[in-house]
């Protein structure tokens, strides 16, 4: 399936969320996630389907000084 994924084309095998980050080896409580602008929740991940040219953002946090 044909995903962007902060703004870059990927082709992956995933059904949801939850796969789609541990495909692209995300890890973490601390990540937020939204798909085609909507923010899915971190309990939601795994029950949330992503479809063909799904739009996913995958923030993290950054430190800085």
């Amino acid at each position: 399936m044909k995903l962007i994924v902060n703004g870059e084309d990927h082709d992956l095998a995933v059904a949801n969320l939850a796969e789609l980050l541990a495909a692209l080896d995300f890890e973490g409580d601390w990540l937020a996630t939204a798909v085609n602008g909507e923010l899915v929740h971190r309990t939601d991940r795994s029950a949330h389907a992503l479809n063909d040219r799904d739009r996913i953002e995958i923030l993290s946090p950054m430190k800085g000084g």
